[in-house]
């Protein structure tokens, strides 16, 4: 499979990173195009845009590990919050969404 990047549709295959020259308002445009998506990861950097699409491997590694730091909270009978994917942004200088 190709990247596909299009006004209309973000495709990309597992493993690839995508360097694109762009401006805050072309990341707000591709943050909004991918909706509630998590898939392409978007980072924005003044001048550049970051599309990446982890590997399968990647998700599988990051559930494995937040499983683990729930067990060792669980046991030592803390409280935590989970909270689904966000995205951090300084409006003009980057973005990033961290895993």
């Amino acid at each position: 499979m190709f990247a596909l990047v299009s006004p209309e549709k973000i495709q990309l295959p597992g493993g690839a990173v995508v360097r694109l020259p762009a401006n805050w308002q072309d990341y707000q445009r591709l943050c909004q195009q991918r909706g509630d998506g998590s898939i392409p990861r978007i980072k924005y950097r003044p001048g550049e845009v970051l599309l990446m699409a982890p590997l399968p491997k990647h998700g599988r590694d990051a559930s494995l590990i937040a499983d683990i730091v729930k067990v060792l909270l669980d046991h030592g009978r803390q409280e935590y919050d989970a909270f689904t994917p966000v995205t951090m942004e300084l409006p003009e200088q980057s973005g990033i969404e961290p895993d």
